[in-house]
């Protein structure tokens, strides 16, 4: 019976001797993980840039501080791709490289993600629990991005008449001629316009107003609570329009900006979650986007909404 049990211990033995052979061997095997130089940092007040530093720099910058156990792999083949995905994403140190407009909206962008839940990663924080933002922090955040927005009522007079200028032109415009498709194939989508609308957002960076439409597909859904994942068919439709405010705070919709579509399809826009997304821009309805690779910045922006089906609307028709 001695045998038996010696025979088994070795084989464990050996299987552990093997592990740790392969697990140190990986170390060998380790992305190197730089820190490339700063071109051009955030300027904002020494509160703010604490959170972000302390939250978001370590994947969103070229200030990466890595824990010791960051750098061991296969832990770190993960953290590497998260730092690249980050940086491409959002990049604090290279932030001069982007306009004014630019930033503003990255800015708003991150805060909503961070409002959400959405960031940081949850996987990020389980690791690097001081990562995780306060009640207070966010508060700050949000604080900061709202003192920023657009001044409506001083840019009231250039918003009416842009609006006036778009009412003249549909009065003198003959029947549009075909809209470009996007260049990943999808059509523009007129009858957006007549489904009910399923929310209203506010761009407080740019002073723009959003209103979101769903098809009968989508609306059915929403009504049903079957929209964790919504289901295949469903379109929603993002319009944007200048927001106008008057002296006592009343908004009103200015000219329109740009519509996006987010279209279900699981089989079809598989390689991007399962939605389609195209944007068509200005009254000319132009297609953004030089190629179909634009979905990526699309999905990188709608990545951490994945717990709603990659969806950042809220539907108010429930």
């Amino acid at each position: 019976m001695e045998k038996p049990k010696m025979y088994k211990r070795k084989r464990v033995i050996i299987l552990f001797a093997a592990l740790l052979v392969i697990f140190c061997g990986l170390q060998f095997l380790r992305p190197e993980i730089t820190n490339p130089p700063i071109t051009g940092d955030l300027k904002v007040p020494h509160e703010v840039q604490s959170i972000l530093k302390n939250s978001c720099y370590d994947c969103h910058s070229n200030e990466t501080n890595l824990t010791w156990y960051d750098k061991i792999a296969p832990a770190s083949w993960l953290v590497a791709q998260h730092i690249k995905d980050g940086r491409s994403g959002l990049n604090f140190s290279n932030w001069d490289q982007l306009s004014a407009a630019d930033q503003k909206a990255k800015l708003w962008e991150s805060v909503n993600q961070v409002t959400l839940g959405a960031m940081p990663l949850g996987s990020y924080t389980l690791a690097h629990p001081k990562a995780e933002l306060s009640p207070k922090d966010i508060k700050v955040l949000k604080d900061y991005i709202w003192n920023l927005r657009v001044n409506n009522i001083q840019q009231d007079t250039s918003k009416i008449n842009a609006l006036k200028a778009q009412s003249d032109h549909f009065k003198k415009a003959e029947v549009q001629s075909e809209v470009p498709k996007a260049p990943n194939g999808i059509a523009y989508i007129a009858d957006y316009k007549n489904w009910a609308v399923v929310s209203t957002t506010q761009r407080v960076d740019n002073g723009t107003m959003r209103i979101i439409y769903g098809n009968d597909i989508a609306i059915k859904a929403i009504k049903k609570k079957q929209i964790s994942p919504w289901p295949d068919g469903a379109i929603l439709a993002k319009a944007a329009y200048d927001e106008i405010e008057d002296a006592e705070g009343n908004i009103s919709q200015g000219a329109f900006k740009q519509v996006e579509f987010m279209i279900k399809d699981h089989k079809k826009y598989e390689a991007t979650n399962g939605w389609g997304f195209a944007r068509f821009k200005t009254l000319q309805l132009e297609p953004y986007g030089k190629n179909a690779d634009f979905t990526i910045e699309c999905m990188r922006c709608h990545q951490p909404m994945e717990k709603n089906d990659h969806v950042f609307t809220l539907p108010i028709l429930q």
